[in-house]
């Protein structure tokens, strides 16, 4: 990752808390910008053009997961969001419109520090120097421009979801544990609860004209993990 001083956008209205994070992450190297009212986002975006964007779900004007979906299409960097429901329903949701993680307040400013480090590590690692492009049938992976094409068509797919599949692909034909992917992705074990892993794999299957109810492209295998058909294609 490059040592440039990366900015972060933090969307957050309780003052108190934007405050005592801006302060931690401006100590940390990071330039801070923080607005408190949800209808603000997109237009401080565009102003600010963040490395990464940390983001409350209940905000006055619009919500944290109306602001992701929105933001997500003009935005490839990591979407964090910092909230305090810790509902499986807003954690899943929030995945599917684009986050790349979400953390449960309140949240040690070390512990947040060090997922926000992590995703821009993921995010502004260096491609190899001699990638390996792979094709299965009709989809085509082109690991150095990190494009992919399924039936001839360029497939819409974010940074994670790219991750991801290409862990998949690279150990086709065998069964990746969760234990493993986490490990390999985020670089933390499974912790039982963490359900990022299966609504990306979810993602992908409908991308790629999986069957969700009988997966046979990249299928779970209970009580181990995912395995990816390299046949099936």
């Amino acid at each position: 990752m490059s040592t440039e001083q990366k900015k972060i956008l933090l969307i957050e209205d309780d003052e108190k808390l934007a405050n005592l994070t801006r302060s931690y992450l401006t100590n940390s190297d990071f330039q801070v910008s923080v607005i408190s009212d949800g209808n603000l986002a997109i237009k401080r975006y565009q102003e600010f053009l963040p490395d990464i964007i940390i983001l409350d779900i209940m905000l006055p004007g619009k919500d944290g997961l109306t602001i992701c979906k929105e933001v997500r299409p003009m935005f490839n960097g990591p979407i964090l969001m910092l909230t305090a429901r810790n509902e499986d329903f807003d954690q899943v949701l929030g995945l599917e419109f684009g986050a790349d993680d979400y953390v449960i307040k309140p949240v040690e400013p070390r512990v947040l520090l060090a997922r926000i480090n992590a995703l821009l590590r993921r995010s502004y690692r260096e491609p190899p120097k001699a990638p390996e492009n792979f094709k299965f049938g009709c989809l085509e992976i082109d690991v150095l421009s990190r494009k992919v094409l399924f039936e001839g068509e360029l497939a819409s797919i974010s940074s994670h979801e790219f991750d991801l599949l290409l862990l998949l692909v690279e150990n086709a034909g065998n069964i990746l544990s969760r234990d493993q992917l986490f490990k390999s992705l985020y670089n933390r074990p499974y912790d039982g609860m963490d359900r990022s892993i299966d609504v990306r794999v979810s993602q992908l299957r409908k991308k790629f004209g999986d069957n969700p109810e009988d997966p046979f492209r990249i299928k779970t295998i209970w009580g181990k993990g995912y395995l990816f058909i390299p046949d099936a294609w």
